[in-house]
């Protein structure tokens, strides 16, 4: 839905597709409340909930992205996307033990009223008490189709020389990427134990790696010319990744997820300030739109090959090659 969603964000307000992906998430979770309330809990519920809200997710991330250069002055983007990152950091790591804590005093069901509750406030919020000017695309009455704005938006990517290369670069290290973020989990199962506490430590490592880089980037800012902090992360992540793939002590292996953890923010903060800053506004939807379809579908199509390739090579040697 990405691509879609990405000229629903160019050519209408950002701020009104953000309050509406949100109401639209809200409304499955209360449905899937009430049913599981009246005893209907079929695991098939979850499952139709769960697209929805991957839909909704789908709408509202790239309208995000290009909603930020309206609200925020631009030599504060860095700033303002490094705190972002730390906030959904702390929101990963926070909400599965608040979860799980609530699940041992309360039903799943309330658990899903609480959320719509939480959503039910975000809107308000964003509603009445954030005020967001539209973009002029958005204001004016649109003189083409819609397909003819997607077509224009494929084609501003592919002549934008910056665009198009950071694209392509990103694809190649979404694929070498995949290992170290689909098959971790699974390494750390075979090589040191299959321990519940294990897997929750990797998470929490790189949780709060990914919190403290994001803070971190927030205030130092990068180099000024931010490819070269890029550069710089994702040499620090190749090293990292070759020292998963080497190190047999679990203690080091933890201090590594989170140096991984504290140095993604390097480069998705500089990048993200740098496509904010180079592409029209006009533009913006449609290039985050297409960036949103890249990162959640390059990893999962890599995986076809990696996941069979895991069970006839060690995890460690992929990690090392990658």
């Amino acid at each position: 839905i990405s691509p879609f969603a990405g000229v629903w964000a160019d050519r209408y307000s950002r701020k009104l597709l953000i309050v509406l992906s949100d109401s639209l998430i809200a409304v499955a979770t209360l449905i899937l409340a009430i049913l599981f309330f009246m005893g209907k809990d079929s695991l098939w519920l979850l499952f139709a909930a769960s697209a929805i809200r991957s839909f909704g997710s789908g709408i509202q991330t790239p309208a995000i992205g290009a909603i930020l250069p309206d609200l925020v002055p631009e030599g504060e983007l860095t700033k303002i996307n490094g705190i972002n990152s730390s906030v959904q950091s702390i929101v990963m790591l926070a909400s599965p033990m608040l979860s799980g804590a609530l699940l041992t005093m309360a039903s799943i069901e309330s658990i899903f009223f609480i959320d719509v509750i939480t959503a039910a406030a975000a809107v308000f919020l964003l509603l009445f008490f954030l005020h967001i000017p539209i973009h002029g695309k958005a204001l004016e009455k649109q003189k083409i189709s819609y397909f003819e704005d997607m077509r224009q938006g494929t084609a501003y990517i592919r002549n934008h020389g910056f665009v198009r290369t950071v694209f392509v670069f990103c694809a190649f290290f979404f694929i070498l990427a995949a290992p170290l973020s689909f098959l971790t989990p699974l390494q750390v199962t075979r090589s040191f134990g299959d321990d519940v506490w294990r897997l929750t430590a990797i998470e929490m490592a790189f949780s709060i790696g990914m919190m403290a880089g994001g803070i971190f980037i927030a205030s130092w800012g990068g180099f000024k010319n931010k490819v070269y902090t890029m550069g710089l992360s994702t040499l620090a992540i190749a090293l990292c990744t070759l020292g998963l793939g080497i190190i047999h002590f679990f203690g080091i292996y933890l201090i590594i997820m989170g140096l991984i953890g504290f140095v993604i923010p390097m480069y998705n903060t500089p990048f993200t300030v740098l496509l904010q800053q180079k592409v029209e506004p006009d533009y913006l939807g449609r290039v985050f739109g297409v960036l949103s379809m890249i990162s959640s579908s390059i990893m999962p199509l890599a995986m076809l090959v990696y996941g069979p390739l895991a069970d006839a090579v060690k995890i460690e040697s992929l990690l090392m090659v990658t």
